[in-house]
Parts: C-alpha cells; structure tokens; sequence
C-alpha cells in the first residue's frame, strides 16, 4: 500500500469538533499504530507517510490524524484534552479497527503532562506506547523533567532513538529507561539524529535506517501481543 491511497477519514474528538485523519489498512493486519504528528509537521508529512506505508508491508494498519490546532493553523501548545481525544474516538469512528491490537505513538510533547496517563486508564484497550524519537530534552539542556509522567505509564513502552539525537542525550535517556524497568525497551540507532536521518560518511542511507526502526518496532508490537 503506498501514502497515496492511504484511506482519509473524520476522527471525532468529541460531541463537538472533529479532526481529519489518513488511516491505512493492510490485509490481514496484526495490529494497529495510532500515528501521531510531531510539532513540526503535518500527519501528511513524508516521514509519516513512509512509515505508514512500510508499516503497512509489515502488516500493521496505521491511523494517522490532524492535531486540532495544527489543522487550525496556530503555534500554541496543544490542549491536553483534545490531544489526548483523537485516538480514543478514532477507533470507534473506524469500524475496520474493531478487534484489533491499538498501538500509539506519542503525541507532541511541549509540557510533561501532554501525555501523561497514556497508559490503560487514559486510552482503554491500548497495548502499548512507541517513541520515534522522544524528544527527553531541549538541545544543549540535558534533563529527564519530560519524563516524570512516564512512571504512571502502566502499559509497555517503546524507545526508538538516534545516538546522534540533540534532544535526547543518552546519559539521560539510558538512566531512565533502566528507571521504567520491564515497561521500557530502548532501541538505538548509531548515527541517526532526532529525524532519524544519517550523514553519508555513515554508509547508510535514511532509508535503510527507518526499515531498521520499523522491523524493530513490528517485531516489538508482535511480542506485545503474542
């Protein structure tokens, strides 16, 4: 399946308001990742799209949406109510979800408790909880403060990262990994930064990286739920 017939979709937030959505849904899926946007770009961005389409290979379905004020237009910090809506409406709104294993991957994390309560309490029936990239710290500010809501995470976590990542400093992020015990899995990619993205003199190519992150993360999704 390629990012151009991904399916478009209306996720509703609430009795009220509704964001628009792309979800792709491959035969005989395992499971489905509820693909959410980083903070600077869209759910149409080709990052997003790529990783949905080879998801799609490795028979994971994807629902991607629009973050409400990211559709709007504006630069002010999401709302955590909203935020946190999308995905929880967008399977019911999508009955070709039904039954299947919910994955999420964060959302935009501009203030600790954007996605704090993530686990089963926030979002019944979700299994499990992926980082592209989790953005630990401000670059040059090493620090574990955005990390402080995790512990009240109860479901498994996934950690996909970049050594050469600026916004996650391994002397921070590895501390606290081990902090999480058995909930955490952390996943390294030599070189890659925080877009997952490698200088030529590594000899792999952007490409090659992100298959590797995504045969990581199917066969951690395929764990979680064997």
């Amino acid at each position: 399946m390629s990012p151009s017939n991904a399916e478009p979709v209306v996720v509703s937030i609430d009795n009220s308001a509704s964001v628009s959505g792309l979800m792709q849904m491959p035969q005989r899926a395992s499971a489905c990742l509820v693909l959410a946007h980083g903070a600077g770009a869209g759910m149409t961005h080709p990052f997003m799209a790529a990783v949905a389409s080879e998801l799609a290979d490795r028979s994971i379905a994807t629902l991607r949406y629009q973050f409400p004020i990211w559709s709007a237009g504006a630069s002010a910090p999401i709302r955590q109510g909203r935020a946190r809506g999308c995905p929880r409406h967008g399977r019911r709104r999508t009955p070709t979800l039904a039954g299947l294993p919910l994955f999420r991957r964060r959302q935009i994390v501009r203030r600790p408790h954007d996605i704090a309560g993530a686990g089963g309490g926030a979002l019944p029936g979700v299994r499990g909880l992926v980082f592209l990239g989790f953005p630990l710290h401000p670059a040059g500010r090493p620090s574990q403060d955005r990390a402080k809501h995790l512990f009240d995470v109860t479901v498994p976590m996934l950690f996909l990262q970049g050594t050469r990542d600026a916004l996650a400093s391994l002397q921070e992020l590895e501390p606290l990994c081990k902090a999480l015990g058995a909930r955490a899995t952390l996943t390294l990619f030599e070189g890659a930064d925080h877009s997952f993205h490698v200088p030529a003199r590594s000899g792999r190519t952007d490409a090659q990286v992100r298959s590797e992150m995504l045969d990581a993360l199917a066969a951690w999704i395929n764990r979680v739920i064997g």
